[in-house]
């Protein structure tokens, strides 16, 4: 199960941590996805979609 929005296709960010002592450590940024029962093509589908997704109006709630 891919940390992937269904949408958009947002997944995660990778990079580093530097502390004040210049130490660095590989971390990695997960998106906001959230559980979403919407309607795909006429069909309602649970999907995993992004919140930006979901302020933008981009998904369409079943209700």
């Amino acid at each position: 199960m891919a940390l992937k929005c269904d949408l958009c296709g947002k997944g995660p960010h990778y990079g580093n941590v530097v502390s004040h002592a210049n130490n660095t450590r590989r971390r990695r940024w997960n998106p906001n996805l959230k559980r979403v029962r919407a309607v795909v093509s006429g069909v309602h589908k649970q999907i995993r979609v992004c919140t930006a997704c979901i302020r933008l109006g981009r998904v369409t709630k079943a209700a």
